[in-house]
């Protein structure tokens, strides 16, 4: 391959920058190109690497036509007139494909192989060999192991036959190793790209997997605390409404009768509304960093029973409690569920059932589960066709689901209505 056979042992290195190696290359390696080739490809490694220092480098196809247009100019300053006709033509064959070596690798490897071919047959040396490296460095990093092994094979018969033809003084193997090694390093560095290219991308898709995953995962998040809010609003409203609703037909109907009972069932149905107030704004505290309410109050649990169990009979529904068991070891949000379904049973009991109703509830705590009953001796008229069925029995499946029981909740064979479900805590959580 003229002076690239002749000096190929500085040749490997400028090559080494024109498959995205400029960096290892010095200005001082540089200036050691002697030859006409070694001049033109000293400059571009000097272009490159002053190029490397802009953070913008040109488009792809600009930098693609980089080499071709220097190699160009050289023959055009460095070659005899009588030459530069046939010199200009196989070296525009040779690297003018390299433009577009990026969108079709495959042709342009070959187009630069059958244009170095015709070189040797006309038995011109030209500093333009450079072109078929770069070709089979971008075969390599756009096709398989074997398109890589194809074009390196090629690309190695190539220098076999350039070196039997073109050594000097006899001097065969030194040029042909040197030229080999160029050969091996462009074909491993184009499948190294290729490799990398393929890590990146799959990198790439997972980190939008996850991303997706996570999106996902933050949806549920949301809609699953968006469930929580509704089915706390429900049981507050809920209650706090029949309860005040009840307390104020109780004073309307006691005030000329008992006007202090109505003054009584009046305060009661304030104290109620004050209770609700706080209950919504702990329950939506968790929502604001700046709420402190719910810092302030902790949550209702079978200690407030009690209270919810007076609140009931000044509404007009006498209740019975019975708790068995400590329950001072069982967890807050365990507390807050038996809590929220004694408050809805009871709700439901209040407002489907006649005067003079009366209601139970039993609360039994043993090893690492809480049993809840709910019963009431009053019957349930029937709904109207169409009604809805409401939240409230779904809600505390719901809620008795999320500590593996199965809540039961109907009529009662002696009469009546019951609500009952175990509560499993697991090993951590006992009631002694």
């Amino acid at each position: 391959m003229t002076e690239a056979v002749g000096g190929a042992h500085r040749v490997r290195w400028a090559a080494a920058r024109l498959t995205g190696s400029a960096d290892a290359v010095s200005a001082r390696g540089a200036r050691r190109l002697t030859t006409s080739a070694g001049a033109v490809l000293a400059r571009v490694v000097r272009w490159a690497t002053a190029a490397g220092r802009w953070r913008s480098l040109p488009p792809p196809m600009a930098w693609d036509a980089l080499l071709p247009t220097l190699l160009l100019v050289d023959i055009v300053t460095t070659r005899a007139p009588r030459e530069l006709p046939v010199a200009l033509a196989l070296t525009a064959a040779l690297a003018l494909p390299l433009v577009w070596r990026r969108r079709a690798p495959r042709t342009v490897f070959g187009a630069v192989a059958v244009a170095a071919l015709v070189q040797w047959l006309m038995d011109v040396p030209l500093p333009a060999d450079i072109a078929v490296l770069v070709a089979l460095y971008t075969a390599a990093a756009n096709s398989g192991r074997r398109g890589a092994l194809v074009a390196g094979a090629i690309v190695e018969a190539g220098a076999l036959l350039a070196c039997l033809r073109w050594a000097t003084d006899g001097a065969f193997w030194t040029p042909f190793v040197a030229v080999t090694g160029m050969t091996v390093a462009a074909a491993v560095l184009g499948v190294n790209a290729r490799t990398t290219r393929a890590y990146l991308a799959a990198e790439r898709e997972r980190a939008a997997r996850l991303e997706r995953d996570q999106e996902q995962q933050a949806r549920l998040a949301v809609a699953e605390e968006r469930t929580r809010i509704t089915r706390e609003m429900h049981d507050i409203v809920t209650h706090n409404l029949s309860v005040m609703v009840a307390l104020a037909d109780a004073a309307v109907s006691a005030q000329d009768r008992s006007p202090d009972r109505s003054t009584a069932a009046m305060l009661q149905v304030s104290e109620t509304g004050r209770q609700a107030l706080t209950d919504m704004r702990r329950s939506l505290g968790v929502l604001r960093t700046d709420e402190p309410d719910a810092e302030r109050h902790p949550l209702p649990g079978i200690a407030q029973l009690e209270s919810l169990v007076d609140q009931m009979r000044a509404a007009g529904l006498p209740t019975r409690l019975e708790v068995h068991g400590d329950h001072t070891h069982l967890p807050a949000t365990a507390q807050l569920t038996v809590y929220r379904l004694v408050q809805e049973a009871l709700t439901n009991a209040l407002r489907h059932t006649p005067a003079g109703t009366r209601a139970r509830v039993r609360i039994r705590c043993s090893a690492g589960s809480v049993t809840v009953d709910v019963t009431d001796s009053g019957p349930r008229p029937p709904l109207p066709a169409g009604t809805p069925s409401g939240h409230g029995i779904p809600g505390m499946r719901e809620r008795s689901a999320a500590y593996g029981g199965t809540l039961r909740a109907g009529p009662l064979p002696g009469g009546g209505w019951g609500v009952h479900t175990r509560l499993h805590l697991g090993d951590g959580a006992v009631c002694a």
